[in-house]
């Protein structure tokens, strides 16, 4: 009788450490989805942050331009030579951090 006993906890036992095996895996499966999720968000807010930046840059040029004394015409090629200033600007700062 005791053997018997023995054998059904040693069973009970297995199935336990089986079930928290089980448990084990899922937890390192959402542990290594969600560490893939912080890194995607994480890559999200930089380029956000940097998109931001360019839009207060551009706030700021466009506030001086509006700024200037001059006439409507000039404002406009005024204006759009920045425009072409502040993209060659981004795309240095592209290359730069490739």
């Amino acid at each position: 009788m005791n053997r018997d006993r023995l054998n059904s906890e040693l069973q009970m036992l297995e199935r336990k450490v089986r079930l928290l095996l089980n448990q084990h895996q899922q937890l390192q499966k959402a542990h290594e989805n969600l560490k893939r999720e912080n890194a995607d968000l994480q890559n999200s807010l930089v380029e956000k942050d940097r998109l931001i930046g360019e839009f207060q840059n551009r706030i700021k040029i466009s506030t001086i331009v509006d700024h200037l004394i001059v006439g409507e015409k000039e404002t406009r090629e005024v204006k759009k030579q920045i425009d072409e200033f502040i993209r060659e600007i981004d795309r240095c700062i592209d290359q730069l951090t490739r």
